[in-house]
């Protein structure tokens, strides 16, 4: 788990990590993912990915909320409506600096596909299924993130330092933890089926994390209409 701000993990986090290693490590071969931690991503390519970013993370948002409704404790509560809150704070300050005219974009098919698989989960499935659900976009950025700052080291002058040291943080970092230690105690007293259910969502919104970054890459579009 280099790079991982979860180190302490033995139950659901751990087995589900390791349960994704195939699509994590295709996560990181994604010319997108190399191209932005040496800096030579197109500038197109990053403003059409984080255009997609403010639309997606809007979505993330509503389910992060959800959970906070679903939440069964205070704790879990306070901390699901603050991420809700700076989920919204880090949209505007990237994307701000980056994404001249947001109308130039639509949403992507990929981006409809993810934020409507969240927000289905977060208004009919329960709590556990909707932590699992989330945790993946915690989680890869924040590994992500982790591995191309070591990689570069010094982000003076790198176009992208900025996003790379949002999720490089150290309390984006506890803030995944969170997340994690919410899912493993959330885990541990869940029924086999339920378990069932939070390891294939995790593994979903895993999926879902490589077809995002491919799609900007690609920088999809819907086919001709009319």
């Amino acid at each position: 788990m280099t790079g991982n701000a979860v180190t302490e993990s033995t139950g659901f986090c751990s087995d589900a990590w390791t349960a994704t290693a195939a699509s994590r490590a295709a996560i990181d071969a994604l010319p997108f993912v190399v191209t932005l931690g040496d800096g030579s991503l197109d500038s197109g390519r990053f403003a059409y990915y984080l255009a997609q970013d403010t639309f997606y993370l809007d979505d993330y948002a509503r389910a992060l909320a959800a959970a906070a409704v679903k939440a069964p404790n205070g704790a879990d509560l306070a901390f699901f409506a603050k991420s809700a809150h700076t989920a919204i704070e880090v949209e505007q300050d990237l994307h701000r600096t980056h994404v001249r005219d947001l109308a130039a974009y639509q949403r992507s098919p990929t981006c409809v596909g993810y934020t409507s698989y969240l927000l289905g989960v977060a208004h009919t499935r329960g709590y556990a299924e909707l932590v699992a659900a989330l945790l993946p976009c915690f989680w890869i950025y924040q590994d992500v993130g982790t591995r191309l700052l070591a990689a570069a080291g010094d982000l003076s002058g790198h176009p992208y330092g900025d996003w790379i040291g949002t999720y490089a943080d150290e309390e984006f970092a506890r803030s995944t933890a969170r997340v994690c230690e919410i899912a493993d105690r959330t885990a541990a007293v869940a029924d086999p089926a339920t378990l069932d259910r939070m390891h294939e969502a995790f593994a979903r919104a895993t999926a879902w994390e490589w077809m995002f970054w491919d799609a900007a890459w690609r920088q999809e579009g819907w086919p001709p209409q009319g």
